[in-house]
């Protein structure tokens, strides 16, 4: 038993000195599993043409602010101009955001400000959208499903998150090489 408690903390000590592979392995999950999510959910929000950057769709309003859109008759036009902002700026954030964090760029930062971006799609879900009362969109912690989108997954997106905003975005990173420059 001695040999096996040797052995244990041998191994756990070893993992304790990997401050590396945490924040790497974090951003290298999000890279497989969300940035193209995000990446593809911005997309359909662009406008037409190449302007489209500075003219979001139809559609970026109604995933961003939908009652307010169905309150004015889907006429984008009747918006105060504010909400174009508003929009632009959540439309912006699901490009940027996930690509700072897969180069490692302002990391911490990056995923604070992802972490309040899906705070805010999660509430858009739930109220906006109206799944509050749907369980298998809530869902529930401690329960013997895991795939609820709110309660589950996001939990799971908030977590991967927080590991980045705790430890950076480790050694294969441009906030490495900055660092080490200054």
């Amino acid at each position: 038993m001695t040999a096996l408690m040797t052995l244990y903390r041998a191994i756990a000590d070893r993992l304790d000195r990997s401050d590396w592979l945490l924040p790497t392995l974090a951003r290298l999950i999000f890279a497989g599993v969300l940035l193209m999510y995000f990446w593809v959910s911005g997309l359909t929000k662009l406008g037409d043409g190449i302007g489209g950057i500075f003219t979001p769709s139809t559609g970026a309003y109604a995933q961003i602010l939908p009652r307010l859109l169905e309150s004015v008759g889907y006429d984008t036009d009747q918006l105060p101009g504010f909400y174009t902002v508003f929009v632009l700026l959540g439309t912006w954030a699901e490009f940027i955001l996930p690509a700072l964090i897969v180069l490692g760029l302002f990391t911490r930062l990056a995923a604070l400000g992802m972490i309040g971006f899906v705070t805010l799609q999660s509430l858009t879900d739930l109220y906006g959208h109206g799944s509050l009362g749907d369980p298998k969109v809530f869902g529930a912690w401690f329960d013997r499903f895991p795939d609820s989108i709110i309660m589950d997954q996001r939990a799971l997106w908030v977590f991967l998150l927080l590991v980045l905003v705790m430890k950076g975005a480790g050694p294969l990173s441009f906030d490495n090489a900055l660092r080490s420059k200054t």
